[in-house]
């Protein structure tokens, strides 16, 4: 099995960090194009991503400041069962973010491309709660 690791920090509180993460609508600034759910253990996500990725995903981790999972079972073949996760951790006055998406059966040429979509997104992440920044759906990869 592959396993996607990113560790990096962002200078905001882990609250408002942690809230970015975790908020169906806040994903949509970086991430999905459309997201809802229930924010709790066992909460399904609908992940749309556009008419031929509209994905779910299971909370399997909801720590308030300090753990996100979620267990992807609908999506691409190579998706499912994987699993997508956070660990926030005050560092000073910024929030350590430790990134997973473990579980992938093997380093094919879809693990490779999502290795690279994974760092951009999680940049637009950080550079939105930084810095406020917003950056159109559509030309998120671009960034």
């Amino acid at each position: 099995m592959a396993d996607i690791l990113q560790d990096f920090i962002i200078k905001e509180s882990i609250s408002r960090v942690f809230e970015i993460i975790v908020s169906p609508v806040a994903m949509d600034q970086w991430w999905t194009k459309r997201c809802s759910g229930e924010q709790k253990v066992g909460g399904i996500y609908q992940l749309w991503f556009g008419p031929a990725y509209d994905w779910r995903g299971t909370i399997t981790k909801l720590a308030p400041s300090s753990d996100f999972e979620l267990e992807i079972s609908q999506a691409d073949d190579d998706w499912n069962g994987t699993r997508v996760g956070f660990h926030c951790e005050r560092r000073g006055g910024s929030t350590a973010v430790r990134f997973y998406h473990t579980g992938w059966p093997e380093a094919n040429e879809h693990y490779r491309i999502s290795c690279y979509c994974w760092a951009m997104y999680l940049r637009i992440l950080k550079r939105h709660i930084e810095f406020g920044e917003t950056v159109p759906y559509e030309r998120r990869l671009e960034v």
